[in-house]
Protein backbone atom coordinates (compact mmCIF):
# COMPACT_ATOMS: atom_id res chain seq x y z
CA UNK A 1 0.00 0.00 0.00
CA UNK A 2 1.46 3.37 -0.99
CA UNK A 3 1.45 6.49 1.14
CA UNK A 4 -1.36 7.96 -0.94
CA UNK A 5 -3.56 4.86 -1.22
CA UNK A 6 -6.90 4.66 0.54
CA UNK A 7 -8.04 1.29 1.94
CA UNK A 8 -11.42 0.16 0.64
CA UNK A 9 -12.76 -0.41 4.15
CA UNK A 10 -12.62 3.35 4.86
CA UNK A 11 -15.20 5.39 3.03
CA UNK A 12 -13.87 8.64 1.63
CA UNK A 13 -14.89 11.34 4.14
CA UNK A 14 -14.57 14.02 1.48
CA UNK A 15 -12.81 17.36 1.80
CA UNK A 16 -12.25 18.93 5.19
CA UNK A 17 -15.05 21.50 5.35
CA UNK A 18 -16.34 20.50 8.79
CA UNK A 19 -14.52 19.07 11.78
CA UNK A 20 -15.52 17.47 15.07
CA UNK A 21 -13.12 18.23 17.92
CA UNK A 22 -13.07 16.08 21.06
CA UNK A 23 -11.40 17.58 24.14
CA UNK A 24 -11.25 15.59 27.39
CA UNK A 25 -10.74 17.79 30.44
CA UNK A 26 -10.09 17.21 34.12
CA UNK A 27 -9.55 20.17 36.48
CA UNK A 28 -8.35 22.59 33.80
CA UNK A 29 -10.45 25.66 34.55
CA UNK A 30 -7.62 27.98 33.48
CA UNK A 31 -6.77 26.23 30.21
CA UNK A 32 -9.92 24.86 28.65
CA UNK A 33 -11.16 28.35 27.77
CA UNK A 34 -7.83 29.21 26.10
CA UNK A 35 -7.90 25.91 24.22
CA UNK A 36 -11.41 26.46 22.86
CA UNK A 37 -10.79 30.11 21.98
CA UNK A 38 -7.60 29.28 20.04
CA UNK A 39 -9.45 26.51 18.24
CA UNK A 40 -12.31 28.80 17.22
CA UNK A 41 -9.85 31.41 15.97
CA UNK A 42 -8.00 28.86 13.82
CA UNK A 43 -11.30 27.56 12.42
CA UNK A 44 -12.34 31.10 11.48
CA UNK A 45 -9.10 31.61 9.55
CA UNK A 46 -9.66 28.27 7.78
CA UNK A 47 -13.36 29.00 7.10
CA UNK A 48 -14.02 25.65 8.75
CA UNK A 49 -17.23 24.61 10.49
CA UNK A 50 -16.62 23.11 13.94
CA UNK A 51 -18.47 20.63 16.11
CA UNK A 52 -16.70 20.87 19.48
CA UNK A 53 -17.38 18.25 22.16
CA UNK A 54 -15.70 18.79 25.53
CA UNK A 55 -15.87 15.84 27.92
CA UNK A 56 -15.63 16.82 31.57
CA UNK A 57 -14.05 13.77 33.18
CA UNK A 58 -15.25 14.37 36.72
CA UNK A 59 -13.61 17.75 37.37
CA UNK A 60 -13.69 18.95 40.99
CA UNK A 61 -12.61 22.58 40.43
CA UNK A 62 -14.45 25.36 38.55
CA UNK A 63 -14.09 23.65 35.17
CA UNK A 64 -17.86 22.88 34.94
CA UNK A 65 -18.71 26.56 35.46
CA UNK A 66 -16.23 27.60 32.78
CA UNK A 67 -17.71 25.05 30.40
CA UNK A 68 -21.23 26.38 31.07
CA UNK A 69 -20.00 29.83 30.06
CA UNK A 70 -18.41 28.45 26.90
CA UNK A 71 -21.61 26.63 25.97
CA UNK A 72 -23.52 29.91 26.22
CA UNK A 73 -20.94 32.02 24.37
CA UNK A 74 -19.61 29.64 21.71
CA UNK A 75 -22.12 26.83 21.26
CA UNK A 76 -19.78 23.98 22.15
CA UNK A 77 -21.31 20.81 23.53
CA UNK A 78 -20.34 19.36 26.91
CA UNK A 79 -20.52 15.77 28.11
CA UNK A 80 -20.06 15.15 31.84
CA UNK A 81 -19.03 11.84 33.38
CA UNK A 82 -17.52 10.44 36.56
CA UNK A 83 -13.73 10.37 36.42
CA UNK A 84 -12.74 7.42 34.22
CA UNK A 85 -9.57 8.57 32.46
CA UNK A 86 -8.67 10.13 29.15
CA UNK A 87 -9.41 7.11 26.95
CA UNK A 88 -12.92 6.71 28.37
CA UNK A 89 -13.53 10.45 27.96
CA UNK A 90 -12.48 10.28 24.34
CA UNK A 91 -14.77 7.33 23.72
CA UNK A 92 -17.65 9.36 25.15
CA UNK A 93 -16.79 12.35 22.98
CA UNK A 94 -16.40 10.30 19.81
CA UNK A 95 -19.80 8.72 20.40
CA UNK A 96 -21.29 12.20 20.09
CA UNK A 97 -19.06 13.59 17.34
CA UNK A 98 -21.07 14.39 14.20
CA UNK A 99 -18.52 14.99 11.44
CA UNK A 100 -16.49 12.46 9.39
CA UNK A 101 -13.23 14.19 10.37
CA UNK A 102 -12.19 14.30 14.03
CA UNK A 103 -9.46 16.19 15.86
CA UNK A 104 -8.44 14.95 19.30
CA UNK A 105 -7.00 17.66 21.52
CA UNK A 106 -5.89 17.97 25.12
CA UNK A 107 -6.99 21.05 27.03
CA UNK A 108 -3.45 22.39 27.54
CA UNK A 109 -2.77 22.27 23.80
CA UNK A 110 -3.41 25.44 21.79
CA UNK A 111 -3.67 25.21 18.01
CA UNK A 112 -1.70 27.81 16.06
CA UNK A 113 -3.86 30.26 14.15
CA UNK A 114 -2.95 29.16 10.61
CA UNK A 115 -2.71 25.42 11.19
CA UNK A 116 -6.23 24.35 10.22
CA UNK A 117 -6.15 26.44 7.05
CA UNK A 118 -2.89 24.81 6.00
CA UNK A 119 -4.20 21.33 6.76
CA UNK A 120 -7.43 21.95 4.88
CA UNK A 121 -5.38 22.82 1.80
CA UNK A 122 -3.20 19.73 2.25
CA UNK A 123 -6.20 17.41 2.36
CA UNK A 124 -7.71 19.07 -0.71
CA UNK A 125 -4.48 18.59 -2.68
CA UNK A 126 -3.49 15.21 -1.21
CA UNK A 127 -6.62 13.32 -0.11
CA UNK A 128 -4.59 10.21 0.74
CA UNK A 129 -2.80 11.99 3.60
CA UNK A 130 -5.55 11.31 6.06
CA UNK A 131 -3.87 10.88 9.45
CA UNK A 132 -2.04 13.83 11.00
CA UNK A 133 -0.21 14.26 14.29
CA UNK A 134 0.35 17.86 15.27
CA UNK A 135 3.80 19.41 15.43
CA UNK A 136 4.08 20.38 19.09
CA UNK A 137 6.20 23.21 20.48
CA UNK A 138 6.45 23.08 24.26
CA UNK A 139 6.24 26.37 26.13
CA UNK A 140 9.36 26.16 28.30
CA UNK A 141 9.76 29.77 29.48
CA UNK A 142 9.49 29.88 33.25
CA UNK A 143 8.69 26.18 33.52
CA UNK A 144 11.67 24.00 34.46
CA UNK A 145 9.58 20.84 34.30
CA UNK A 146 8.16 21.47 30.83
CA UNK A 147 11.69 22.20 29.60
CA UNK A 148 12.81 18.82 30.93
CA UNK A 149 10.14 16.91 29.01
CA UNK A 150 10.87 18.96 25.91
CA UNK A 151 14.54 18.04 26.15
CA UNK A 152 13.75 14.33 26.35
CA UNK A 153 11.69 14.66 23.17
CA UNK A 154 14.72 16.14 21.43
CA UNK A 155 16.73 13.02 22.31
CA UNK A 156 14.14 10.39 21.45
CA UNK A 157 12.86 11.89 18.21
CA UNK A 158 15.85 13.85 16.95
CA UNK A 159 15.32 12.44 13.43
CA UNK A 160 12.47 14.95 13.17
CA UNK A 161 13.15 17.59 15.83
CA UNK A 162 16.62 18.35 14.46
CA UNK A 163 15.02 19.22 11.13
CA UNK A 164 11.23 19.72 11.34
CA UNK A 165 9.69 19.15 7.91
CA UNK A 166 6.81 17.43 6.15
CA UNK A 167 7.27 13.70 6.78
CA UNK A 168 5.22 10.55 7.09
CA UNK A 169 5.84 7.27 8.85
CA UNK A 170 4.29 3.84 9.05
CA UNK A 171 4.66 1.00 11.52
CA UNK A 172 8.23 0.23 10.41
CA UNK A 173 9.53 3.74 11.26
CA UNK A 174 7.14 4.32 14.13
CA UNK A 175 9.71 4.64 16.94
CA UNK A 176 11.72 7.35 15.21
CA UNK A 177 9.15 10.15 14.99
CA UNK A 178 7.16 12.20 17.54
CA UNK A 179 3.54 11.28 17.90
CA UNK A 180 0.71 11.62 20.35
CA UNK A 181 -3.04 11.89 20.73
CA UNK A 182 -2.95 15.37 22.26
CA UNK A 183 -3.41 16.84 18.76
CA UNK A 184 -4.38 14.11 16.32
CA UNK A 185 -6.58 14.39 13.24
CA UNK A 186 -8.05 11.55 11.22
CA UNK A 187 -11.35 10.31 9.90
CA UNK A 188 -13.78 9.39 12.62
CA UNK A 189 -14.37 5.84 11.38
CA UNK A 190 -10.68 4.92 11.51
CA UNK A 191 -10.27 6.44 14.97
CA UNK A 192 -13.25 4.56 16.37
CA UNK A 193 -11.93 1.33 14.87
CA UNK A 194 -8.49 1.88 16.41
CA UNK A 195 -9.98 2.60 19.84
CA UNK A 196 -12.25 -0.43 19.64
CA UNK A 197 -9.25 -2.62 18.78
CA UNK A 198 -7.07 -1.07 21.51
CA UNK A 199 -5.77 -3.63 23.99
CA UNK A 200 -3.54 -2.63 26.88
CA UNK A 201 -1.14 -4.89 28.75
CA UNK A 202 -2.93 -3.73 31.90
CA UNK A 203 -6.36 -4.31 33.39
CA UNK A 204 -6.56 -0.68 34.55
CA UNK A 205 -7.42 1.42 31.49
CA UNK A 206 -6.42 4.64 33.29
CA UNK A 207 -2.79 3.44 33.33
CA UNK A 208 -2.76 2.31 29.70
CA UNK A 209 -0.74 3.93 26.93
CA UNK A 210 -3.65 5.45 25.05
CA UNK A 211 -1.37 7.28 22.65
CA UNK A 212 1.74 5.27 21.67
CA UNK A 213 0.09 1.87 21.70
CA UNK A 214 -3.04 3.12 19.94
CA UNK A 215 -1.13 5.06 17.29
CA UNK A 216 1.12 2.09 16.48
CA UNK A 217 -2.03 0.29 15.39
CA UNK A 218 -3.10 3.31 13.32
CA UNK A 219 0.33 3.42 11.65
CA UNK A 220 -0.09 -0.21 10.59
CA UNK A 221 -3.24 0.82 8.69
CA UNK A 222 -2.27 4.19 7.22
CA UNK A 223 0.80 6.36 7.25
CA UNK A 224 0.86 9.17 9.81
CA UNK A 225 1.81 12.63 8.59
CA UNK A 226 3.63 15.35 10.47
CA UNK A 227 4.57 18.92 9.54
CA UNK A 228 5.63 22.13 11.33
CA UNK A 229 2.81 23.84 9.42
CA UNK A 230 0.23 21.84 11.38
CA UNK A 231 1.43 23.22 14.67
CA UNK A 232 0.30 23.42 18.28
CA UNK A 233 1.73 24.79 21.51
CA UNK A 234 1.68 22.72 24.68
CA UNK A 235 1.67 24.27 28.15
CA UNK A 236 2.88 21.71 30.66
CA UNK A 237 1.86 21.71 34.30
CA UNK A 238 4.28 23.55 36.60
CA UNK A 239 5.28 22.40 40.06
CA UNK A 240 7.31 19.62 41.63
CA UNK A 241 4.30 17.58 42.74
CA UNK A 242 2.97 17.33 39.20
CA UNK A 243 6.41 16.38 37.90
CA UNK A 244 6.69 13.54 40.42
CA UNK A 245 3.31 12.14 39.43
CA UNK A 246 3.99 12.52 35.73
CA UNK A 247 7.44 10.87 35.84
CA UNK A 248 6.04 7.87 37.70
CA UNK A 249 3.00 7.66 35.42
CA UNK A 250 5.09 7.92 32.25
CA UNK A 251 7.29 5.06 33.41
CA UNK A 252 4.17 2.92 33.66
CA UNK A 253 2.71 3.96 30.30
CA UNK A 254 6.14 3.53 28.68
CA UNK A 255 6.01 -0.19 29.41
CA UNK A 256 2.51 -0.47 27.96
CA UNK A 257 3.48 1.53 24.88
CA UNK A 258 6.59 -0.43 23.96
CA UNK A 259 6.85 -3.81 25.68
CA UNK A 260 5.55 -6.56 23.43
CA UNK A 261 5.70 -4.23 20.43
CA UNK A 262 8.25 -4.47 17.61
CA UNK A 263 10.83 -1.73 17.19
CA UNK A 264 14.04 -0.25 18.48
CA UNK A 265 12.57 1.18 21.69
CA UNK A 266 11.46 -2.27 22.83
CA UNK A 267 15.02 -3.56 22.30
CA UNK A 268 16.44 -0.61 24.20
CA UNK A 269 13.96 -1.16 27.04
CA UNK A 270 14.91 -4.80 27.39
CA UNK A 271 18.64 -3.98 27.24
CA UNK A 272 18.19 -1.22 29.84
CA UNK A 273 16.32 -3.54 32.20
CA UNK A 274 19.06 -6.13 31.88
CA UNK A 275 21.76 -3.50 32.52
CA UNK A 276 19.93 -2.18 35.59
CA UNK A 277 19.59 -5.71 36.95
CA UNK A 278 23.30 -6.36 36.52
CA UNK A 279 24.23 -2.97 37.95
CA UNK A 280 21.94 -3.54 40.92
CA UNK A 281 23.50 -6.88 41.66
CA UNK A 282 27.00 -5.41 41.49
CA UNK A 283 25.97 -2.42 43.62
CA UNK A 284 24.88 -4.68 46.44
CA UNK A 285 28.49 -5.80 46.72
CA UNK A 286 30.19 -2.60 45.59
CA UNK A 287 28.02 0.49 46.26
CA UNK A 288 30.56 2.77 44.60
CA UNK A 289 29.77 1.14 41.26
CA UNK A 290 26.11 2.08 41.58
CA UNK A 291 26.96 5.65 42.50
CA UNK A 292 29.27 5.90 39.51
CA UNK A 293 26.60 4.50 37.19
CA UNK A 294 24.01 7.01 38.40
CA UNK A 295 26.51 9.87 38.11
CA UNK A 296 27.32 8.85 34.54
CA UNK A 297 23.64 8.89 33.60
CA UNK A 298 23.10 12.26 35.26
CA UNK A 299 25.86 13.73 33.10
CA UNK A 300 24.89 11.85 29.94
CA UNK A 301 21.26 13.01 29.74
CA UNK A 302 21.87 16.79 29.56
CA UNK A 303 24.79 16.15 27.20
CA UNK A 304 22.50 14.14 24.93
CA UNK A 305 19.89 16.91 25.04
CA UNK A 306 22.49 19.43 23.89
CA UNK A 307 23.85 17.16 21.14
CA UNK A 308 20.29 16.59 19.93
CA UNK A 309 19.72 20.32 19.43
CA UNK A 310 18.13 21.16 22.76
CA UNK A 311 18.13 24.72 24.06
CA UNK A 312 20.21 25.76 27.04
CA UNK A 313 16.98 25.97 29.03
CA UNK A 314 16.30 22.30 28.20
CA UNK A 315 19.89 21.30 28.96
CA UNK A 316 19.78 23.09 32.31
CA UNK A 317 16.50 21.42 33.28
CA UNK A 318 17.91 18.01 32.34
CA UNK A 319 20.91 18.60 34.58
CA UNK A 320 18.71 19.59 37.51
CA UNK A 321 15.90 17.06 37.19
CA UNK A 322 17.54 13.90 35.83
CA UNK A 323 18.62 12.70 39.32
CA UNK A 324 14.98 12.99 40.41
CA UNK A 325 13.50 11.60 37.22
CA UNK A 326 15.51 8.36 37.06
CA UNK A 327 14.19 6.71 40.25
CA UNK A 328 10.64 7.95 39.65
CA UNK A 329 10.51 6.76 36.06
CA UNK A 330 12.22 3.52 37.03
CA UNK A 331 9.64 2.90 39.73
CA UNK A 332 6.91 3.50 37.17
CA UNK A 333 8.53 0.98 34.82
CA UNK A 334 8.61 -1.60 37.61
CA UNK A 335 4.94 -0.94 38.31
CA UNK A 336 4.18 -1.40 34.61
CA UNK A 337 6.08 -4.68 34.45
CA UNK A 338 4.18 -5.89 37.50
CA UNK A 339 0.81 -4.93 36.02
CA UNK A 340 1.68 -6.60 32.71
CA UNK A 341 2.86 -9.77 34.43
CA UNK A 342 -0.31 -9.91 36.53
CA UNK A 343 -2.51 -9.79 33.47
CA UNK A 344 -0.32 -12.18 31.47
CA UNK A 345 -0.59 -14.82 34.19
CA UNK A 346 -4.36 -14.89 33.93
CA UNK A 347 -5.97 -17.30 31.41
CA UNK A 348 -6.31 -15.40 28.15
CA UNK A 349 -4.08 -12.56 29.36
CA UNK A 350 -2.09 -10.44 26.94
CA UNK A 351 1.42 -11.70 26.20
CA UNK A 352 4.33 -9.33 26.79
CA UNK A 353 6.86 -11.32 24.80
Amino acid sequence: MTAESIPDRYADPGELDALSVVIPVFNEEAWVRKCVEALLSAAEVANLRLDVVVVDDGSTDDTPAVLDELVASTGIRVVSQANAGRLAARRAGLARAQEPWVLLMDSRVLVDRGSLRWLRQQLAEHPGRRVWCGHVDVETAGNLYAAFWSGLVKIGWRRYTANPRLVSFGAEEFDYFPKGTGCLLMQRRLLIEAIEDFDSLYDNAQLASDDTRLLRDVASRERIWLSPNFSFRYHGKPGARGFVRQAFFRGTTFVDGYLGQPGVVRRVLIAALAAVAVLGAVTLRKPAVGVAGLATTVVAVPSAVRLSGGSWREVRSAAVLTPVFIPLFGAGVLRGLGLAATRARRPGGTSVQ
